[in-house]
């Protein structure tokens, strides 16, 4: 196989990165089995205490050696209206009944800036090789900071303005994600009338970005094959980012339930939602979603607080209709593989991909 060494800055042996998915899938043995077979890794830094993400820092550097990097979920300051969330609730009180649960109370669904300011704090007083942002820009100070520390920063993006965004503020590098990833949506602002009929596929906007900034691209969407990562870094990318395929590997902290639901036959499609969380993201489409998809608010992360219970009662009953089963557009390519095996056959695809590509066009100028 050949040598690959297009990720960002070096960062690892080869261009495959492991999306960090927050909710526990993103877990330390997983990002350890990545990096140590030559991918870059990365834990979810988003629902949690700043402690516990600090926690897991340590738990992967106990694993490994090589480079990893930490998600940071930006705070947000939308607007958000508390009738809305209220009628949502009574929207919820039958799920409520029948999971014998109760619905997260006021307090609890108030918050919205995830501890980011302690977590920023930990990860310039002790930095990580990589840190990268979702739902948001840092400011230039925070960005020089963590430079200052030697820590190479990307900021995810899903737009030529939020690209410019982040090339003006300082970031080293943005993950460009399309519409088919699955999870939430990176975008900077939620805009309430969003319902992702207006985003852009990966392949048309890796390359639109990559006309209008010159910062390393990861792209992001829907990825499940090494054969993909060739057209993306034909495309103008550095690296792809995988999800979707490392959630169902067994080092994953994704629910059982989860993993099996992303190759069983009665979840046939995806589609983007605000059900479960008051922000678009993209999920197997099941009962919950069909249900109370249409009547969630534009109101993250307080629905994501008011439905948690919900949410893990489900997953307590065995019942996947009830839980988030986030997953990309291409979840039925899933393979059950050991996360290291997994990034070396994604490298070997990648590199047949190339090398076929490489014949053709030798075919074609002789």
């Amino acid at each position: 196989m050949q040598s690959m060494s297009t990720a960002p800055n070096g960062l690892s042996p080869y261009p495959i990165v492991q999306a960090p998915m927050a909710g526990g899938a993103s877990c330390p043995p997983l990002v350890a089995a990545v990096c140590e077979a030559g991918g870059l890794g990365f834990l979810a830094g988003g629902y949690k205490t700043a402690d516990g993400m600090y926690q897991e820092i340590k738990q992967v550097r106990a694993l490994t050696r090589r480079a990893f990097g930490v998600n940071l979920f930006m705070p947000q300051t939308g607007y958000v209206d508390p009738a809305a969330v209220e009628a949502y609730r009574g929207q919820l009180a039958g799920e409520a009944c029948w999971y014998d649960v109760s619905l997260a109370d006021e307090d609890i669904i108030g918050t919205s800036d995830d501890g980011y300011d302690a977590k920023l704090a930990i990860l310039l007083e002790d930095p990580v090789p990589v840190v990268s942002f979702t739902f948001g820009c840092p400011t230039p100070a925070a960005l020089a900071a963590l430079r200052k520390a030697r820590t190479y920063t990307v900021v995810t993006v899903t737009s030529v303005e939020e690209a410019r965004a982040a090339q003006e503020a300082g970031a080293d590098a943005v993950c460009v994600q399309g519409v088919e990833a699955g999870g939430h949506q990176g975008t900077h602002r939620d805009d309430p009338q969003a319902d992702g009929t207006a985003a852009v596929g990966l392949l048309a906007l890796v390359a639109q970005v990559r006309e209008a900034v010159a910062l390393p691209i990861i792209a992001a969407g829907g990825l499940m094959r090494g054969s993909q990562i060739a057209a993306l870094l034909a495309a103008g990318a550095e690296a792809a980012q995988f999800g979707t395929a490392f959630l169902a590997c067994p080092e994953s902290g994704a629910h059982p339930l989860h993993k099996k639901a992303l190759t069983d036959p009665l979840f046939v499609r995806t589609e983007l939602t605000r059900a479960f969380s008051g922000r678009p993201a993209r999920g197997l489409v099941n009962r919950f979603m069909r249900e109370h998809g249409p009547y969630a608010p534009a109101a993250y992360p307080q629905i994501h607080h008011l439905t948690s219970g919900l949410r893990k009662a489900a997953a307590a009953a065995g019942d996947p209709q009830g839980m988030a089963l986030w997953a990309g557009q291409g979840h039925r390519l899933a393979r059950t593989l050991p996360a290291g095996e997994l990034v070396e056959v994604l490298a070997a695809e990648l590199d047949e991909a190339q090398s076929t590509l490489k014949a053709r066009q030798m075919r074609s100028a002789s």
